[in-house]
């Protein structure tokens, strides 16, 4: 069963490794062509949060941005396959980061094409949020084996 487990991790994780490690090799001088596709969207999430909520993003290099995504996604990633928490809480920090920047599906009308395509991907990475929150709560409710205490003599 232990190794199923594994096995489950390992394949869990490589979307997350293979996509840093893809991005890893794209970044270059001006952070890849992901620096260049995030812009639009980051712009459009940074006017939503200051016009819904009245705060204002500080500006951002997206070079940085994307950096600390393939950071959070390998190194999270990896420790993931060993069954660390603090993995997963990576992985936890980069979906609630990522995930609303890139699938902007509130930017469309229900009746567009990449409303309903966006909202899938959404909708795919919150089901991985949750299947990290699932492996953090199955975690922490296994609980530690204590090693028994030897029987004490009773001395008369």
């Amino acid at each position: 069963m232990a190794f199923a487990s594994f096995l489950g991790r390992v394949l869990f994780a490589s979307v997350f490794i293979l996509s840093a490690y893809q991005q890893f090799n794209e970044y270059g001088v001006d952070g890849g062509p992901a620096t260049k596709a995030l812009r639009p969207k980051f712009d459009a999430f940074t006017h939503r949060v200051h016009s819904q909520v009245g705060f204002q993003i500080p500006e951002i290099n997206l070079k940085f941005l994307i950096a600390g995504a393939i950071a959070l996604k390998g190194l999270g990633g990896v420790l993931f396959i060993f069954g660390s928490s603090f993995g997963a809480l990576l992985l936890l920090l980069h979906q609630l980061i990522a995930t609303p920047i890139h699938y902007d599906f509130y930017n469309y009308d229900s009746e567009d094409k990449e409303f309903t395509q966006l909202f899938i991907k959404f909708t795919q990475n919150m089901a991985l949020f949750g299947a990290v929150l699932f492996f953090i709560g199955m975690k922490n409710s296994i609980p530690k084996r204590v090693p028994k205490k030897a029987p004490k003599t009773k001395t008369y």
